[in-house]
């Protein structure tokens, strides 16, 4: 029974009606101690009344409330009413949700990286509190003046055997939190229903889906098809049924988002792929790191992100298919001096060229030279002091080469567009050093 305008829960007095769903419904209301606005979401369903489920309801309330946060939807009380029931008193937002947002199209990149930034700040507070969200999704990210909000964290765990008796879905959670949107629903519209999966399930993990309990890694992976969607616009996995949904879920990769948005970072490709990994042990195994990745690609400048992915798939290439390499430059070799002997002239004296980078340089696959783009200098790995592996720099017009200190295990080195930089990549991150030498920096 929906409750009207003026009804009293404790101090709290219900303005109007948010959102109804099968866990109950939502509304605006006034804390009458410290005249603010809240919203208020009243339980219903067969099962609040369980003993069990009040006594995991009010322990793990106690741990949302906790997480104090910018990010972070707050908890702040949790109540009953002998007429009404149990019901959660949350901060009031004024914004829109992801969801609504994704209505008008895929989010730009600076937008999307510094939500997911936010979110993924949220998230690791939250894991390091213990608390996992199990329900992460566009409409449970509130995007308001200040930043998005993370909402919706779910209270109740699967019970013994399931969430939803009777379902291959068993992983679902049995209960979220409250809706605070102004606009965000209307009343008389779902917001969360306790025993269904509609709307949800597209970002269900695979061990969700499978019936095991959702942990940390589960939140990354929907994560990963979170950060999918406001790139591209569409869900990472879809299908005409929940079936088919968690069909594609389990076996099946979306397809990579520089298809769909060929201007989009190789980087981020990369890091949502890893979100998505089927296996939990192969995620990145903490929303830190995600959040880490993001703020990476957001002050790495877009032309140095798409320079990594032709050196990755280079770099690739050399280690998987070594005899391939080597039958194509030879056959390239036969062919030059096929078409060179038959097209110069019989006088025309044979000329050789060859370059010694010296006794220190780096041989085999993992030798790659550079050279810059007036043709005048080469940039290539050397063996430093104690074995180290080191950058060089040398004028083709010069015999001796320069070491370039601060580029320490340094590899796969390329000139800048101008020629004043050198880029390469050290420890797994992206480097540059000025080609007259100096500090590396990132």
């Amino acid at each position: 029974m929906a409750l009207t305008a003026g009804t009293k829960l404790g101090p709290y007095e219900i303005l109007d009606e948010l959102g109804a769903g099968g866990m109950g419904e939502v509304y605006r209301a006034r804390d009458t101690r410290l005249d603010r606005t809240v919203a208020i979401k009243v339980l219903r369903g067969r099962f609040v009344s369980s003993p069990d489920f009040r006594q995991r309801f009010e322990r793990e309330a106690r741990a949302i409330s906790s997480l104090q946060h910018p990010h972070i939807c707050v908890l702040h009380d949790v109540g009953h009413d002998d007429a009404a029931g149990d019901f959660l008193v949350m901060e009031f937002l004024q914004g829109e949700t992801a969801a609504e947002r994704l209505k008008r199209g895929k989010l730009p990149l600076p937008e999307l990286l510094k939500i997911g930034m936010q979110v993924a700040d949220a998230l690791d507070k939250a894991h390091r509190k213990g608390v996992v969200h199990r329900d992460l999704k566009p409409s449970n990210i509130m995007l308001t003046k200040s930043g998005a909000k993370l909402m919706d964290f779910g209270l109740a765990k699967p019970a013994a055997g399931g969430g939803i008796v009777g379902s291959p879905f068993a992983g679902a959670p049995l209960l979220s939190g409250a809706l605070t949107a102004t606009g965000g629903a209307r009343p008389g519209t779902a917001i969360t229903q306790a025993g269904a999966i509609i709307g949800t399930i597209q970002y269900m993990s695979p061990e969700q889906i499978e019936g095991k309990d959702a942990d940390a890694r589960s939140d990354i992976f929907a994560f990963g098809a979170t950060l999918y969607e406001m790139a591209t616009g569409v869900r990472a996995f879809e299908g005409k049924s929940q079936i088919s949904v968690a069909s594609a879920i389990l076996e099946k990769d979306p397809e990579p988002i520089s298809k769909t948005q060929p201007l989009a970072p190789a980087a981020l490709d990369r890091l949502v792929a890893q979100c998505l990994a089927k296996n939990p042990d192969e995620r990145l195994q903490s929303a830190h790191d995600v959040g880490v990745a993001l703020k990476w690609i957001s002050e790495t400048p877009v032309a140095a992100v798409s320079d990594r992915r032709d050196v990755d798939r280079r770099s690739t290439l050399q280690r998987a298919l070594p005899w391939a390499l080597a039958v194509i430059a030879m056959a390239a070799v036969i062919l030059a001096v096929g078409v060179w002997r038959a097209t110069r002239p019989v006088e025309q004296p044979l000329t050789r060229l060859s370059v010694d980078l010296g006794p220190d340089a780096v041989t085999g696959l993992n030798l790659t030279v550079a050279i810059s783009p007036d043709g005048r200098r080469l940039v290539f790995p050397v063996r430093g002091a104690e074995s180290t592996q080191q950058l060089a720099t040398r004028l083709l017009d010069q015999a001796q080469a320069t070491l370039l200190p601060g580029t320490e295990n340094g590899n796969d080195p390329f000139f800048s567009p101008d020629g004043q930089w050198i880029g390469f990549f050290s420890a797994g991150q992206l480097k540059k050093i000025s080609v007259q030498g100096g500090a590396a920096g990132k």
